[in-house]
């Protein structure tokens, strides 16, 4: 099923949040200043995509989604936002666009059989070694594809991004309490979809 993935990806190195803001609000007249944020972040997204759509999509995806991104740079609100967050929204608006793909996707992987036995070291050794759509299989891939869009958007955002409830409300435009209410909704289906046992580790704020 191709390179083991892990849920929380190594953040690149980049300029802290306030220098991302400044690096970005230059960019608006100075377009080219935009590559510095291209190349912090392009890595991570494309790997957000590859692990919900598979790398055959991942890399239009992101171009996709550093476009727009590009294109609305205009508009983005550092105090709504780090520049990190405010792109994986972007990227998960353009996901949203392949919504027929991502469930072919998961619906193939949950007729496999399931992945290795669980890590003795328990859920969160387990969440590092299966909570991607590359590695992605058996109960657990079926379990997600039954999740609604936006329940599945906000787990992933938790497992694979490593983003807070704060972040994903401001990067899915939703208030802070439907993150919560989403979180723990997905979290139930999943658990109870594979036998009570816990296959996600939730990020608590």
């Amino acid at each position: 099923m191709g390179e083991p993935l892990i849920a929380h990806p190594p953040r690149p190195r980049s300029p802290d949040q306030a220098d991302e803001a400044a690096v970005l609000r230059l960019s608006v007249h100075e377009p080219e200043r935009f590559g510095e944020i291209f190349d912090a972040y392009f890595a991570e997204i494309h790997g957000y995509a590859a692990r919900r759509l598979g790398p055959d999509v991942a890399s239009d995806v992101a171009a996709q989604a550093f476009l727009e991104a590009f294109r609305v740079r205009a508009r983005y609100d550092a105090g709504r936002a780090g520049v990190r967050t405010w792109l994986y929204g972007i990227a998960t608006n353009v996901i949203g666009k392949h919504r027929r793909g991502e469930m072919r996707r998961l619906r193939a992987a949950a007729r496999l059989g399931p992945d290795e036995p669980p890590h003795a070291g328990g859920h969160a050794d387990l969440v590092d070694a299966r909570v991607s759509a590359e590695g992605l299989r058996g109960p657990l891939a079926g379990a997600l594809a039954r999740l609604s869009d936006g329940d599945r958007d906000v787990l992933l955002l938790v497992a694979l991004a490593d983003l807070g409830h704060a972040e994903i409300a401001a990067a899915l435009g939703i208030p802070y309490g439907t993150v919560g209410s989403r979180l723990n909704r997905a979290r139930r289906k999943v658990r109870a979809a594979l036998g009570g046992s816990n296959p996600i580790m939730i990020v608590e704020d």
